[in-house]
């Protein structure tokens, strides 16, 4: 299993807003996706601003690519991230699962 982990940054007074338009916009498309195990969306409020992260359960790096293309590094937007974002990163991190309870 692979996790693909994707982080940005939005105002606070924005978060739950923002949350419910990536799990309309980008949840149910992962999870539908052939290949997927899952995903969360992880918050971390931090004063003004809040972290969120997408973290997405995969059976393979080859089932990401058939969802993100074959450079499953850089990260996807919609055009409608604009309005909530303040900070973005542009590349996506994945990581091997090797244990889990």
């Amino acid at each position: 299993m692979v996790t693909r982990h994707w982080r940005g940054w939005i105002k606070s007074e924005d978060a739950e807003r923002y949350t419910a338009y990536v799990q309309e916009t980008g949840i149910d498309e992962l999870v539908a996706t052939p290949g997927n195990q899952g995903a969360q969306i992880w918050l971390r409020p931090d004063g003004e601003r809040t972290e969120i992260v997408v973290v997405s359960y995969w059976d393979s790096r080859d089932s990401i690519r058939a969802f993100a293309g074959d450079d499953i590094e850089v990260a996807h937007y919609y055009p409608e991230d604009e309005e909530f974002l303040v900070e973005r990163d542009m590349h996506v991190t994945h990581y091997d699962v090797v244990s889990s309870a």
